[in-house]
């Protein structure tokens, strides 16, 4: 019901038949590299860590926004490999220190860092790669684009701060933040740093950093919509765990929003507790409430004026790539 529903809202929309990452196979694959290199006196286990969560899997996402970006203005392919693995191992090591604080036991399928080893290892692997981060994005060179990794880095974790205490709270705008802080940020890092470094217009910058921003911030809120309804094989963690940990996220939100009086709800609020028969429940009320769809409806707006961001570049196979790659990240199997 859901894909037909997601259907329906895209079925006036060209659906384009080549893959984005088509186009950039070469490239993906010099970022891939890069992520797997061996530093000087690094150590075994460190290094074999840091490989086996990269063959964990992902679609590079990130790296793809970075290198087509690149194609559509003519940076230099060498320098943006440098960047695209950068943003791609800080979001990684995000990713680690994420695990950890939610105290999640898989990832994607595949046990967590912190359920195969201890924690202090864990913290200190997620450390290594926001260093080997900084590294990489260094080897650029430009001021403005190591500033805005730096200032990237801080909303991040900032972000995560600001979560871990604001937990069992109803409130759309810091629900905004946080999905920025949390996603978003990257998306617009991946697409500003590599048009600073083609030195793209002003104009043209700030389109890529809008196309970034409403990108990023559609692809978090359908991942939160498949929290509570997609299958958790897929999703590669047990359904609700959002709301279980005490983060409203959208689809929880315009439920409360449409129903003060809920006594789930509200009893969740007050008592600051994860009653399991009350989240099961809550869970239920929320798939069959239409707060689904109309969070769908959200990310799919957002999509539309992501690809109007991009209006003003002339037709091209990176142009059609890219708007591909915005596409598939939005429009997703339920």
């Amino acid at each position: 019901m859901l894909n037909h529903k997601m259907n329906t809202q895209i079925q006036d929309q060209s659906y384009l038949s080549l893959s984005w990452s088509d186009t950039i196979k070469e490239e993906l694959s010099l970022v891939e590299r890069r992520l797997l290199e061996k530093q000087p006196g690094q150590n075994p286990l460190l290094h074999a860590t840091i490989k086996g969560l990269f063959d964990a899997g992902g679609k590079r996402v990130r790296p793809s926004l970075c290198i087509l970006t690149a194609k559509l203005f003519k940076a230099d392919i060498n320098q943006t490999v440098s960047l695209a693995a950068s943003v791609e191992m800080l979001h990684t090591g995000t990713l680690v220190h994420d695990d950890l604080i939610d105290g999640s036991l898989i990832r994607r399928g595949s046990p967590t860092l912190n359920s195969l080893w201890s924690s202090d290892i864990a913290v200190l692997v997620g450390d290594y790669m926001f260093a080997r981060a900084a590294s990489l994005v260094a080897e650029v060179e430009i001021i403005p684009v190591m500033k805005l990794f730096s200032k990237t880095l801080e909303i991040i974790l900032n972000g995560e701060i600001t979560q871990k205490y604001s937990k069992w709270e109803i409130d759309r705008q810091a629900y905004n933040e946080r999905i920025f802080s949390k996603t978003a940020a990257l998306f617009v890092l991946a697409t500003q740093s590599v048009s600073m470094l083609a030195g793209a217009r002003e104009s043209d910058q700030t389109s890529m950093i809008k196309f970034g921003h409403n990108i990023g911030m559609a692809f978090q809120i359908v991942d939160d919509v498949l929290d509570y309804v997609g299958m958790s094989e897929k999703v590669g963690k047990p359904l609700g765990s959002d709301l279980s940990q005490g983060i409203f996220t959208l689809p929880a939100i315009l439920f409360a929003e449409n129903h003060p009086n809920d006594d789930d709800i509200n009893t969740l609020i007050m008592t600051k507790e994860a009653d399991p028969s009350i989240i099961q429940r809550l869970i239920y009320k929320i798939t069959n409430s239409g707060a689904i769809e109309e969070s769908l409806t959200e990310a799919m707006d957002l999509l539309t004026f992501a690809k109007d961001e991009l209006s003003f570049l002339p037709s091209s196979i990176y142009k059609d790539s890219i708007l591909d790659l915005a596409e598939q990240l939005v429009v997703r199997d339920m």
